[in-house]
């Protein structure tokens, strides 16, 4: 009777290390910022978006300039002309700096929309294929490398990603 008691308690024991075992979870990690920024479709946006900058920087700059140049302007004639005059264009100077930071402030809105507008559907094609890749190698959980990952240790599955991706 004891020798069946100490065979059930060690069936149970192997049953429960098997357990423990088979629950361990299947961990990788992949590193999304170099997927990011070596995507095609990521370098072409950035592309498009620094044209688009440059764009907005020389209207900005033509507008700084004329502004400047008006100021500069009306500042020589202040002596010459009657107070009523002097008003109205310390009012068109007010008005100018009103455009220039207004337009300033667009850009920059404009700017960062259409960077969320072509960058989240590209992180979403990565997150796909991040989720692809894992299930069909086996993994429960993927990591990301760039956001602060203390210890990589495991697989790195970043070129089956890439690859995925057909790059």
């Amino acid at each position: 009777m004891k020798q069946i008691k100490t065979l059930l308690i060690a069936a149970l024991f192997a049953f429960g290390a098997n357990q423990t075992i088979s629950a361990q979870a299947k961990v990788a990690h992949v590193d999304v910022s170099e997927i990011m920024t070596k995507m095609p479709a990521m370098l072409d946006a950035q592309s498009q978006l620094e044209k688009l900058s440059t764009t907005y920087d020389a209207d900005y700059k033509k507008m700084i300039e004329e502004y400047q140049a008006k100021l500069k302007k009306y500042e020589a004639e202040t002596t010459t002309v009657t107070d009523a005059v002097n008003t109205e264009r310390a009012k068109e100077v007010q008005d100018m700096q009103k455009r220039i930071t207004d337009f300033r402030d667009n850009a920059q809105k404009e700017l960062q929309q259409k960077e969320s507008d072509i960058v989240k559907p590209l992180m979403e094609k990565v997150r796909a294929s991040i989720q692809k890749v894992g299930k069909a190698k086996g993994y429960q959980y993927v990591l990301d490398a760039g956001a602060s990952l203390l210890l990589a240790d495991g697989p790195n599955i970043t070129a089956d990603v890439k690859k995925d991706l057909g790059f």
